[in-house]
């Protein structure tokens, strides 16, 4: 049994953004030479979510306008989390989205259904986090 240990490191330039890893995933399983196993994909900040759908645009709006709705960013008031920072949302956002994803790896690939894709969504950017990517087998 293989164990193999991978960091992603993200910035993104906004507060919120979504970011497609499939292809960051799949090179870290290449690299772990494991060809049957498990890959977990965790984000390591509390205010950031790794999931797995559809790469496709209109989805992604919607995932903004919805998670906006279940919990707006402003007013900042309206949370009691928010005093000495103003991520209140963030938090509750990564609580609907997730915090991780796991894959099979079969013949050293992705095993995906049709469509599947990784995705980190970050909820509060412009500082530098990170994704565990842990894979485990043979």
């Amino acid at each position: 049994m293989k164990s193999f240990r991978k960091e992603l490191f993200f910035n993104l330039p906004s507060r919120r953004g979504l970011v497609n890893i499939t292809n960051l995933v799949q090179q870290a399983v290449t690299e772990s030479g494991v060809l049957e196993g498990l890959v977990l994909i965790n984000a390591m900040n509390i205010t950031a979510s790794v999931f797995i759908n559809d790469d496709e645009s209109g989805l992604h709006h919607d995932y903004e306008v919805w998670l906006e709705k279940l919990a707006p960013e402003k007013p900042y008031s309206q949370y009691r989390h928010n005093g000495y920072e103003d991520n209140a949302d963030a938090h509750l956002k990564r609580t609907i989205m997730g915090r991780e994803s796991v894959v099979a790896i079969t013949k050293g690939s992705l095993d995906f259904g049709t469509w599947e894709q990784i995705f980190y969504y970050e909820f509060d950017g412009k500082r530098t986090k990170h994704v565990l990517v842990k894979i485990i087998g043979e």
